[in-house]
């Protein structure tokens, strides 16, 4: 996923935490301000960097600034890297911003749960043309029980596979449509002394959410994943999904990947994949900002995308991407009255319909139907942009894991590719998520 909601995913509340939270919380209320009265609000984000996404929402913020000179608007601006811990830490003292950041599956359950947050559908509902141009399912993740808690302000593709033009046509390789092409590609390069796949998994999730995730889903369906998160009718230690884990391990013991990959993280990886050192790049749509503003024009043009190949006897979707809808903003309970006003307009300012173009054209992906100028962004980026406007999505296994899982099965990936048994493996995130819902 993109970096901020891989992030987001990986420092997920518990579930005890977030209840813990709602027994001290005071009765909401809220009048509406006499006029010239200054309305207080707080917004936290992380849209702290340099890239344009960061820019134009930070853009926005201050154009809300300007047209609602009534609002005094208190805004944190914090570090992806640090965001999940402050949230964290605000949540368990019961002292929430009034708007903030947050991510859609897991982390939306868990503060729905600890009674955090209240619903948007009555903003969503006063425009039925906005609501209605956001893509297929893109509200399921931030919905619970038919209330909607956020809106999704970009989408990430987690499971793109970058490939090097250039460097298949140099050496003669296919770019893989089976999984015995794909080995067959691995084993060509190695024999050329040429890494075939940059992987940094030094913070555990990347494997997780880029290769795993769809991998797995090639094996075992949409379905299967569902029933088995659900604890319903799957479990992961059924054969399709320790399959999955076998298929990821063969890769790796193939020498698919460079020494040392569990010490770079991603944004090295990226690196790597960019300066031409590998072949191929299984990687989210978040890697765009970095390849798009470090790489030389002649390197990015032989940058190509595609989804990873099918597996033998699977019974997913090949033509899929795995993949969430991005961050949204989350607003707290007990913000009522001209404070809730003031919210619902800075949300609609953050992600209504001329917020969503601006994000598009600042290389980010959205989930909101909206024609791209190919002349506003880079090349590489309007090719995902069209990869994924082709393709069907499928879950990312830590937006819809529990948080102890989604941590069993990070931590099991880094075991699997340095020799654990599949089977242990399985079994340790059976047992988690199982314990997780308390079955």
């Amino acid at each position: 996923m993109k970096k901020s909601v891989k992030t987001g995913i990986a420092l997920i509340l518990s579930l005890s935490l977030l209840s813990a939270c709602s027994k001290s919380e005071p009765e909401a209320g809220g009048t509406a301000p006499k006029e010239g009265e200054k309305v207080k609000l707080s917004l936290w984000h992380n849209f702290t960097g340099e890239d344009a996404r960061a820019k134009t929402m930070r853009a926005i913020v201050d154009e809300y600034k300007k047209a609602n000179p009534n609002v005094e608007l208190e805004v944190q601006a914090i570090p992806p890297d640090g965001y999940k811990t402050r949230l964290k830490t605000v949540a368990a003292a019961n002292e929430m911003p009034d708007l903030f950041v947050m991510w859609p599956g897991a982390m939306t359950k868990e503060f729905v749960s600890g009674n955090l947050l209240q619903p948007v559908n009555e903003l969503l509902d006063k425009d039925a043309e906005w609501k209605n141009g956001f893509l297929p399912n893109s509200f399921d993740d931030f919905t619970i029980d038919g209330k909607t808690y956020s809106i999704p302000m970009s989408l990430s593709p987690t499971s793109i596979l970058y490939y090097n033009k250039k460097m298949f046509d140099d050496n003669g390789v296919t770019v893989p449509k089976t999984w015995d092409e794909m080995m067959t590609a691995v084993e060509t390069f190695k024999s050329k002394k040429i890494t075939p796949i940059a992987l940094g998994n030094k913070a555990a999730w990347l494997a997780q959410s880029s290769i795993l995730s769809s991998l797995a889903d090639r094996y075992t369906g949409t379905e299967w994943f569902k029933k088995a998160v659900a604890q319903d009718g799957a479990k992961f230690t059924d054969p399709e999904f320790v399959a999955a884990l076998k298929g990821l391990q063969d890769l790796g013991k193939a020498g698919a990947f460079q020494e040392g990959f569990n010490s770079i993280d991603n944004t090295q990886m990226e690196q790597m994949f960019a300066q031409g050192k590998a072949a191929m790049m299984i990687d989210g749509g978040w890697a765009l900002t970095n390849l798009t503003t470090g790489t030389q024009p002649e390197q990015l043009n032989n940058i190509e995308v595609t989804v990873l190949p099918s597996v033998p006897n699977g019974k997913g979707d090949p033509n899929s991407l795995s993949g969430v809808v991005g961050v949204g903003l989350g607003m707290n309970k007990r913000t009522e009255g001209a404070k809730k006003e003031a919210a619902h307009k800075l949300i609609h300012a953050m992600a209504g319909p001329e917020a969503q173009k601006r994000t598009l054209e600042s290389n980010q992906l959205i989930s909101y139907k909206v024609e791209l100028d190919k002349s506003k962004v880079s090349s590489l980026f309007a090719k995902v942009n069209d990869l994924v406007g082709q393709v069907k999505r499928t879950p990312v296994y830590d937006s819809q894991l529990s948080s102890a899982a989604s941590e069993v099965i990070n931590n099991g990936i880094q075991e699997l590719l340095m020799g654990g048994k599949p089977e242990d493996i399985a079994k340790k995130l059976q047992d988690a998520q199982a314990k997780s819902l308390g079955k």
